[in-house]
């Protein structure tokens, strides 16, 4: 206990001191950043398990593209379980003039089977659990649904062919996903209405699903009797995979987190260990005297190993605290995706941050601090004794070691986490091979210039080793910073502005062969641009050169979902103008009279499919198998109608076809669209401009959310850039000492330090211009895809932020030095 107390002592005169703020910062910094995720991603968890049978409005889901078969629900019935359908499909509707996208959803009686709906009587009043389901002939809307077409209650739409009344303001359902169709106001109505609403039409996109629930052991047995019996396009969601793309939502949104988070940890780290190497070079002549009264190193370092964990240990429970906080606003901007309220996080991350800390203190820390075992006592005799060795290969091999740990740890993915593992540890190794030869070269070109020319640059030869981790670790901090800054906002402004101005905002689904041309008469008639549509036929690809395609065929959850589906297929014998043939060529005649398909690159290579491959599909119950011919490059910016899979059109030209449209239409000329929802009550008019504003909308959230946690990277970064400037001021002190000692002049002094700390500053940012360039490209390339320029402000930011940050210290550094006299600074540094 007298060792904890006198490292209680110590830690209080060295906090005093500021020899330990540094630290601690850097410390609370890595732990809040952390500690704010996994708090955030610990309540998500809690909820999705806590209200799993809630989310999927039942304890059991079958979903298909397709009617389900009779026999899963009577199986059902017949063991007892309850039962529940629903089927859902986007359409608009109509209201005194005016028209909407909804996504309608028709049930039957008893949904949900968990759960409860709940209803308004009006808008802006208090909701209530709702008995049952609209009865036949009533439906009840959102509030935005209300709002955007004016429908009271007690007023009517009309939602295709069928007028039904607005009986209540929908407030809550239970298995409401965030799905495309979802993003729509929702309609909630009876399915005994939707034969007259004539919705569901060839081409129509439409989701059954049959809910199930009942007791454990039965529901568990009729699930693994259901999965033995599902076809392709059917599908089974249970309580372990409630709401999947709630799940891949918040683990993608929790992932970006995490490694930006990581980011701030590895930054931190970065300032840990040169905080530390500072400390236990300014108390090597107080080891040494510890040393010489009596003293042994097992007590010493006992003593600051202490202070090091009550220090983590304070840092730790601050930093937990300060993430606890920063997750509320979190969970603010991004429950959405849950729609339940969260419950409170576990103390799980809370030792996590505990673990954080000692983890960082163990790899970074102890290195420095075990150097201290080898100071002698005869230090107090001799300085130059016992001082750190500069090669510490084996030591900081336990330093890698966590910081790979925490990677992979923080990633939640190996792949991912050794990924990023590498591209640090790439950058690190270039970072300091370029420094350490741009140093050397630097120095050969002292004799060029003055006396301070010269000493400043002979200075950096000298000290290449120190200097070189000083550069990398100015060029990381100065990387982050300028990734925060300007590559970050290069890359929103370019995923902003990928659409072009004029591009179509409207598409219109579901044109029926029959409508086609009423349909472009209404067009001229209006003023609108010329109707260009497109024959859209529904099919399932069913294997690749006579191999049967299956979701166990492919590993990544997008690709599985993608192969189960029903692909939206058109045919043509002109190349759409806004394609390119990026491999293989266009239909010749003769694979207009034998068959052949072109298929999207990006698909191809998502399925495996190569030039010359032989495609089997089912189209409206005939199969038919061709080779693929050419692979195209779509531009999917321009916003006009496109296609994964184009086939000739003898192929499809007797399928069963509808036909889908794109144009653009101002502002002046929105009306015209409820006209036309009025003479085509069949038609979906989607609004692709609302859809962006809210996926806009969104994304600025998520974005929000984010940046909170860029702030603690940033502030890391800053850390770095204030830990390795200071990392050798003792010794410039020192130096500066002297030579005002052996007659140089205090210009001389600070103009030969300016010389050395402006060539490291410069070098770090040119460095990290180099590395934002490069990150903001991959980012663009491999995760958003996009056309990314690289901003030259960069190379001249860069450059000056270094320079302008030495700059700042030299001139610090010198004043430290020069406003004492020289025996005294010589008395006070080692």
């Amino acid at each position: 206990m007298a060792h904890i107390r006198l490292a209680l002592r110590m830690l209080a005169r060295d906090w005093r001191a500021g020899e330990l703020k540094l630290l601690a910062l850097a410390l609370i910094v890595a732990v809040t950043s952390v500690a704010s995720v996994t708090f955030f991603a610990d309540r998500v968890r809690q909820a999705l398990t806590r209200d799993a049978h809630q989310l999927l409005g039942a304890d059991l889901l079958l979903t298909a593209d397709h009617p389900l078969d009779p026999g899963f629900a009577r199986e059902a019935q017949a063991r007892g379980l309850s039962t529940a359908a629903s089927v859902r499909l986007i359409s608009m509707s109509r209201q005194a003039g005016a028209a909407h996208i909804a996504g309608v959803k028709a049930v039957t009686e008893g949904y949900p089977l968990r759960g409860k709906l709940r209803i308004a009587p009006a808008l802006n009043v208090p909701d209530q659990e709702a008995a049952g389901v609209p009865p036949p002939g009533q439906v009840w809307v959102d509030e935005r649904l209300a709002n955007a077409i004016g429908a009271e209650v007690g007023t009517s739409l009309e939602l295709g062919n069928a007028r039904l009344q607005v009986a209540a303001i929908l407030t809550l359902e239970p298995d409401r996903g965030v799905t495309f169709f979802n993003i729509a106001p929702r309609l909630l109505m009876n399915v005994a209405d939707l034969p007259q609403t004539g919705l569901i039409q060839v081409g129509s996109r439409v989701t059954y699903a049959l809910l199930v629930a009942g007791d454990r052991a039965a529901m568990e047995a009729y699930e693994r009797w259901a999965k033995t019996r599902l076809d392709r396009g059917e599908g089974v969601e249970g309580l372990d995979n409630a709401r999947p793309e709630i799940r891949a939502g918040l683990d993608r949104a929790q992932q970006f987190l995490g490694l930006t988070a990581l980011l701030a940890v590895i930054l931190a780290a970065v300032a840990v260990g040169l905080a530390t190497r500072r400390f236990t070079r300014r108390h090597l002549n107080n080891y040494a005297v510890m040393r010489c009264l009596g003293a042994s190193q097992r007590q010493l370092f006992g003593l600051f190993a202490w202070e090091f964990v009550a220090l983590g240990a304070i840092a730790a429970v601050l930093g937990c605290a300060l993430g606890f906080g920063v997750q509320l606003v979190l969970a603010q901007g991004l429950t959405e995706f849950v729609g339940v309220p969260l419950p409170q996080p576990s103390w799980l991350p809370a030792a996590q941050g505990m673990l954080l800390v000692f983890a960082l203190l163990l790899g970074f820390a102890l290195p420095p601090l075990m150097r201290l075992k080898r100071v002698p006592a005869l230090r107090v005799l001799r300085r130059e004794l016992g001082g750190p060795e500069e090669s510490q290969v084996v030591s900081y091999g336990a330093a890698i070691a966590v910081l790979a740990g925490l990677i992979l740890w923080q990633a939640g993915s190996f792949k991912l986490g050794a990924y990023v593992l590498a591209g640090f540890t790439g950058a690190g190794l270039a970072f300091a091979a370029v420094s350490y030869g741009a140093l050397r070269l630097a120095a050969s070109a002292g004799s060029l210039g003055g006396v301070a020319w010269r000493y400043g640059l002979a200075n950096l030869r000298r000290r290449a080793r120190q200097s070189t981790v000083q550069i990398l670790a100015l060029a990381l901090g100065l990387t982050a910073i300028l990734l925060l800054t300007v590559t970050r906002g290069d890359l929103l402004e370019t995923w902003r502005a990928r659409t072009p101005a004029g591009a179509p905002n409207r598409f219109i689904l579901n044109i029926q062969p029959d409508q086609r041309a009423p349909l472009a008469a209404f067009f001229r008639e209006h003023g609108l641009p010329p109707m260009a549509d497109y024959p859209m036929v529904r099919g399932r690809l069913m294997a690749i050169n006579a191999v049967e395609v299956s979701a166990e065929n492919y590993s990544e959850a997008r690709t599985r979902r993608l192969v189960e589906r029903e692909f939206n297929l058109s045919y043509m014998d002109e190349l759409p103008a806004h394609n390119r043939v990026s491999a293989g060529r266009w239909f010749s005649p003769s694979d207009r009279e034998s068959g052949a398909v072109s298929v999207e690159e990006g698909i191809a290579r998502t399925l495996g499919i190569q030039l010359g491959d032989r495609l089997t599909w089912m189209v409206g119950g005939q199969q038919f198998t061709a080779p693929v011919t050419n692979l195209r490059h779509l531009d999917w910016d321009s916003m006009r109608v496109n296609f994964f899979v184009i086939a000739t059109p003898p192929l499809l030209e007797r399928a069963p076809t509808s036909y889908i449209t794109s144009f653009h239409l101002s502002g002046p000329q929105g009306a015209v669209m409820n006209q036309l929802t009025q003479a085509f009550p069949n038609l979906t008019v989607v609004d692709m401009s609302v859809v962006l504003r809210q996926a806009l909308a969104m994304m600025d959230r998520v974005v929000e959310a984010v940046q909170l946690v860029f702030l603690f990277a940033l502030a890391a970064g800053l850390l770095v850039l204030y830990a390795a400037l200071l990392a050798t001021e003792d010794e410039r002190v020192r130096e500066a000492a002297l030579m005002r000692a052996l007659g140089a002049s205090r210009k001389q002094v600070a103009a030969a330090q300016c010389v050395e700390f402006i060539a490291i500053g410069l070098a770090a940012g040119a460095l990290s211009a180099a590395g934002a360039s490069g990150i903001g490209a991959l980012i663009a390339d491999r995760v958003l895809q996009l056309d990314y320029t690289v901003n030259p402000w960069l190379w001249l930011l860069g450059p000056a932020l270094g320079g302008a940050c030495v700059a700042v210290n030299a001139l610090a550094g010198a004043r430290a030095a020069l406003s004492q006299p020289p025996i005294a600074a010589l008395r006070e540094t080692e």
